[in-house]
């Protein structure tokens, strides 16, 4: 039996739509602070503070035992890393992943960072992650359907070399972080659920600069188990006059 998707109205997703805001002007902050020497735990700990003072709550912080307010991967880690008091290297790639709960909605972001001047291909990896996220954007529509979206993923990041996390997903998201449908990197055009007004989902590709395969580790970090560097951009979305619009943004980490 299929399970449920939550489809949102125009006030459901304007709510969602406020919490992306809250959390894209964080996301602009964290970027002005990610520089070699900075610990992750500071990052954390700025975005916990940030979160609770615009009146929303971390989306991640205790979901599912997880301590903290931000995901912070950072070179080979895919997703789900803990900040720590690890100091920020030249040549790091961090993932900062972020939720925001705000009037009863969340909204759900990434953004993979360079810390001062990055390998060639490692700024390749993160240059074509970014592309295929748009990409897959570009594919939700109403009558499309889930396929279409891994499918731009996987065609754009296989094309230059890099491979698909598989293992991992986006995924639905409002009331709850995690909602129907799960929305992989790869797939088949024409296949899985059709688009519909008033689906909202959370698209974020992974992929890796070496091998797709991962492992978790103890503390729950997810990583490439070549322990070569990956990269992950998140986008909230939501289909709304038939078309998607995208309710999170990158504008305050690139005009920094």
């Amino acid at each position: 039996m299929a399970k449920q998707i939550f489809y949102k109205t125009k006030e459901d997703i304007e709510l969602i739509r406020q919490s992306a805001t809250i959390l894209g002007k964080l996301h602009g902050e964290l970027a002005k602070m990610i520089k070699v020497g900075v610990q992750t735990i500071t990052l954390d700990k700025f975005a916990d503070e940030y979160i609770k003072d615009h009146n929303g709550i971390p989306s991640f912080k205790n979901y599912n035992g997880f301590p903290n307010a931000l995901c912070i991967s950072v070179n080979d880690a895919v997703v789900h890393g803990l900040p720590s008091e690890y100091e920020l290297k030249e040549g790091d790639v961090i993932s900062v992943d972020c939720g925001v709960l705000y009037k009863g909605f969340h909204s759900d972001s990434a953004y993979t960072h360079a810390v001062g001047e990055i390998k060639p291909e490692t700024a390749e990896l993160l240059r074509v992650t970014k592309e295929s996220l748009y990409l897959a954007i570009a594919e939700v529509k109403q009558g499309n359907r889930l396929g279409d979206v891994g499918y731009a993923v996987q065609r754009h990041a296989e094309k230059h070399g890099f491979t698909v996390v598989r293992e991992l997903v986006g995924h639905g998201i409002g009331r709850k972080l995690h909602e129907e449908p799960q929305v992989p990197n790869y797939g088949k055009r024409g296949n899985g659920v059709i688009f519909r007004e008033g689906l909202v989902l959370a698209i974020e590709p992974m992929i890796n600069l070496g091998q797709r395969f991962i492992e978790q580790i103890a503390d729950g970090t997810v990583r490439t188990i070549d322990r070569k560097p990956s990269a992950h951009f998140e986008h909230t979305v939501a289909i709304i006059g038939g078309k998607c619009e995208v309710l999170t943004t990158f504008d305050y980490i690139e005009k920094n």
